[in-house]
């Protein structure tokens, strides 16, 4: 084995970084510095770092390692979004916001700590989580290390260009309407979205925009992802619902066979002919490893179920500015918002408790609709998106004389599977599986059926092992060469 940290970094997912930290070969200290290095190498590039909290990691490496953890001693981030960071600054990615260090650790990022994980900074996501591009007047624009001059994707965007660049094997993020699965796909890593109430949302949220959100994490492998979730997953204290927790580790999931699955491939919004091109290959991959796949039509009116979604967005956005108007004693100066903030908050920011709740529960109704539909299937799939990364400011190119529903039509005829499943609670996933003439790569969608992220993780870690990924390098890269 070489004595080469980078190239452990090069070629070691988390599971195996943490193992080569309790066997001895590497330390905790050597590889919260060398990652610090290739953080450095890229970041300027990429744009996706809020804040660096390098002495707090260097301080956790001075106490001894706990061999027992998964991850011990291992690199991550933490994403800027409703997921305090003790002692980082909470922007929100809003230039609006006095930016005040977080007083604690969010559940997650705590759990995170306890398996090991030691956070070097905050990632950066666009104002508020509400945009499929990580781009904002506060931060700029995050990059696509595949292509710099197109997006990473969003809300996560910076924890994937991230992962996709090498610097970190995984990094947090959340995800309310594909805010995991969307970047993953620009950026061609692996982003889960977990089942809702399977994760920790305290101690500051009860449940994220009506119950739409759900964090977990983008990471380089199947693997990482799967261990991630055995750390993490649970409901914590005084959590308003739970999803099922598997009786064994969704790490031992990813060495089982799926078995023959049967797989619904969507027909449905008007897609880009590359888009189209992964979803035909997809089921033919998908084929070849001896599943079925047959076409199935989604029972909703896609246009009336995204203006739902902005029924219980736009409102939760503005519940979000009172309370931290509260905290810091003064109202938010909403002239200070990004423009699409203020357009949501103008159409749909003062909708009256009836309306609200209507959206709730159609998303409530939708969720049982296709739970019935699902007894038929096993997994839908389709592509992540309906077209390859956009060039930056193609999704940001935003003032107030739009209304909501031009901005809408943006968001959603670039991005038009993902938001669905947060709606009806489902875990769903984005796969790294094809890249575009043009290099770029475009995920491949996968959902499944409320809390069987066993399953979906077998079937990834199928995909994974028949068209591997994670030898695949962007332009911008941290590892050696």
């Amino acid at each position: 084995m070489t004595n080469d940290i980078h190239y452990w970094l090069d070629t070691q997912d988390g599971v195996g970084l943490g193992q080569c930290v309790r066997n001895g070969e590497v330390s905790s200290a050597q590889l919260v510095e060398a990652v610090i290095e290739r953080l450095e190498r890229v970041e300027p590039q990429l744009n996706a770092v809020v804040e660096r909290r390098y002495d707090s990691a260097r301080e956790c490496c001075r106490r001894p390692v706990d061999a027992t953890k998964a991850f011990a001693g291992v690199p991550t981030l933490i994403k800027d979004l409703f997921a305090p960071l003790e002692g980082a600054l909470m922007t929100q990615g809003s230039r609006a916001l006095d930016a005040v260090p977080a007083p604690f650790d969010d559940e997650l990022v705590a759990r995170l700590r306890r398996a090991g994980c030691l956070p070097l900074g905050t990632t950066t996501s666009p104002e508020f989580g509400t945009s499929y591009t990580t781009e904002s007047s506060l931060h700029g624009a995050t990059r696509n290390p595949w292509d710099p001059d197109c997006s990473a994707g969003g809300s996560s965007g910076g924890a994937a260009a991230l992962v996709a660049a090498r610097v970190v094997p995984f990094a947090h993020g959340n995800d309310g309407g594909g805010s995991l699965r969307v970047p993953a796909s620009c950026c061609g890593v692996f982003g889960f979205k977990p089942s809702r109430g399977l994760m920790p949302s305290g101690p500051l949220v009860g449940e994220g925009w009506g119950g739409l959100a759900v964090a977990h994490a983008i990471t380089l492998s199947v693997r990482d992802s799967a261990a991630l979730l055995d750390a993490t997953a649970g409901a914590d204290l005084g959590a308003p619902y739970a999803a099922p927790t598997m009786p064994v580790s969704y790490q031992a999931a990813t060495e089982r066979d799926p078995g023959a699955l049967r797989i619904g491939l969507i027909e449905g919004p008007a897609l880009a002919s590359e888009a189209a091109a992964v979803a035909r290959q997809s089921a033919a991959l998908c084929e070849s490893l001896g599943h079925r796949v047959e076409p199935v039509t989604l029972p909703l009116d896609w246009e009336a179920f995204y203006h739902r979604c902005f029924d219980i967005i736009g409102p939760s956005t503005r519940e979000t500015l009172e309370t931290l108007g509260e905290m810091r004693g003064a109202p938010i100066d909403e002239q200070l918002l990004e423009p699409r903030t203020r357009v949501m908050l103008r159409e749909r920011g003062s909708l009256d408790a009836t309306r609200y709740i209507a959206a709730i529960n159609e998303m409530h109704a939708l969720g049982r609709r296709l739970a019935a539909l699902m007894q038929q299937f096993d997994v839908l799939l389709s592509p992540t998106l309906a077209r390859q990364p956009p060039r930056i400011g193609e999704l940001d190119a935003f003032d107030e004389r739009l209304s909501l529903a031009e901005i809408i039509d943006a968001f959603h005829g670039y991005c038009p599977f993902t938001a669905l499943f947060n709606a009806t609670g489902q875990p769903a996933m984005s796969l790294p599986l094809y890249w575009t003439e043009a290099g770029l790569p475009l995920g491949t969608h996968v959902a499944g059926r409320f809390g069987e992220e066993s399953l979906l993780l077998s079937l990834a870690a199928q995909l994974e092992r028949a068209r591997p990924w994670a030898g695949k390098r962007p332009l911008i890269h941290a590892g050696s060469r």
